[in-house]
């Protein structure tokens, strides 16, 4: 694997997100991909609920915009700063992107600050998740 294969993939998920073709995040989700929430102690684990918690989070996130962007040696790790509302909070934040030999993400971390924009995600997302995990 070489950083290209990286690069490929992250620049398949600033296309998804342009156009908004979420159908984009059935080839870049490993099966057993892992999401780790900056709301939540436990991560999500497998691509049906890593595809719903990142569906809503970008129907959340208002003026989304991504800044820099790092990458490992390794070429495996992509780290992607970003800043959003929701609402009338601001926030900013980084993705940590773990993928796999074929480009695709096997752990996903998301770290957001301030509080109160972390808070106004939270209250966003767990009316989501609930829904989700009645079902």
């Amino acid at each position: 694997m070489t950083i290209e294969t990286t690069k490929k993939s992250v620049a398949r998920w600033h296309e998804m997100l342009s156009t908004r073709d979420m159908n984009i995040l059935n080839e870049l989700l490993a099966e057993d991909v892992v999401f780790r929430s900056p709301v939540a102690f436990n991560p999500y684990l497998g691509k049906p609920a890593v595809t719903f918690i990142l569906n809503n989070v970008i129907q959340i996130f208002e003026n989304f915009t991504y800044h820099r962007e790092f990458y490992t040696e390794d070429g495996l790790n992509a780290v992607l700063e970003f800043s959003a509302n929701v609402g009338e909070k601001k926030l900013k934040g980084i993705d940590m992107i773990q993928f796999n030999e074929q480009g695709q993400i096997i752990d996903f971390e998301v770290m957001l600050r301030p509080k109160s924009g972390l808070e106004a995600l939270a209250v966003k997302m767990g009316e989501r998740m609930a829904a989700f995990q009645a079902k």
